[in-house]
């Protein structure tokens, strides 16, 4: 799925959708938001204008999914992609991301398209159909996540949810970040995005929310200039010899690891991480996108490290 993405720009250049994220303490993750009466029309971000509030959305990125239900925005949504998991209630098609069908999406006769890439020059095919398009790249760092945020709420009619949101986040991520004990140096991590050892490094936008929670990947020595856009691939002898305190993996659904897995590879049963138990097991679909559940991640690894 966004496995690619992850390993490549992240958590899209393959990562961490929905319904929500986890909102204070009291709001579960997936509580929908209060509507508004939103704004008056004509709205603008960027180049793009909306003369009237969007009603058929087409989403082809499950990351922008589970933004526009996280905002209220659901019901507008008709059609969403085959990799679009979350929420359980979006409405699934075979419609691809990765490989777009100007016509097969312009069947569904939307108001309005969300992409995260401009794969086969998407976009000015659809715009030649005369179909509103706007882009929410892979996120650098939550800034960005939540500027996509507030930006789908203007263009769908939701801003005040979308603010509510992001507010939602950034004192969730606050409190996260305040229940780890504090150390006199990062915890070391090895962030797994599949078997054979490609991984993220402190700058990618993954390495950027452990940092959050004090962590230090092992990875950044591999990639010192970025060179390899964050995403280096270890070798297993290098690994070990880096020793984690903390190993994180984001392949448990794709390519079935687990604690017990890693334990059992040649030469890892020695590795800090392991004999502490150390070893967390994520959800991929969380851990591979940058929308609203980026805070049910950084709480599944703040559990861990406890």
């Amino acid at each position: 799925m966004q496995r690619r993405r992850v390993l490549t720009a992240l958590l899209t250049s393959a990562a961490l959708l929905l319904a929500g994220c986890a909102g204070g303490d009291d709001t579960p993750a997936g509580s929908p938001p209060s509507a508004s009466a939103g704004p008056a029309y004509p709205v603008s971000v960027g180049d793009l204008t909306l003369a009237q509030r969007p009603e058929r959305i087409v989403s082809l990125s499950p990351t922008a999914t589970e933004m526009l239900f996280a905002i209220g925005a659901g019901p507008q949504v008709t059609a969403v992609d085959d990799q679009s998991t979350f929420p359980a209630g979006a409405p699934r098609t075979d419609l691809s991301g990765f490989k777009p069908n100007a016509e097969a999406i312009a069947r569904k006769n939307p108001d309005l398209v969300v992409l995260s890439d401009d794969l086969n020059k998407i976009v000015d095919q659809l715009r030649t159909l005369k179909i509103p398009v706007f882009l929410t790249p892979s996120a650098r760092d939550l800034d960005q996540t939540y500027g996509e945020i507030e930006q789908l709420g203007t263009l769908t009619g939701h801003p005040a949810e979308a603010t509510a949101l992001t507010g939602r986040m950034r004192a969730d991520i606050d409190r996260i970040a305040a229940s780890v004990p504090k150390r006199t140096k990062p915890m070391t991590y090895y962030y797994e995005l599949d078997p054979t050892l490609y991984t993220v490094t402190s700058k990618t936008f993954v390495g950027s929310l452990l940092g959050r929670l004090g962590l230090k990947s092992v990875a950044d020595a591999a990639d010192p200039d970025g060179s390899k856009g964050g995403y280096p691939q270890l070798s297993p002898e290098a690994l070990v010899k880096a020793n984690p305190e903390l190993i994180l993996l984001a392949d448990t659904k794709c390519c079935k690891q687990s604690p017990a897995t890693v334990k059992a590879r040649t030469g890892w049963s020695s590795i800090t991480a392991v004999t502490s138990g150390k070893v967390i097991a994520l959800d991929d679909d969380i851990a591979s996108r940058w929308g609203p559940r980026v805070v049910d991640l950084l709480r599944s690894v703040a559990d861990g490290m406890s």
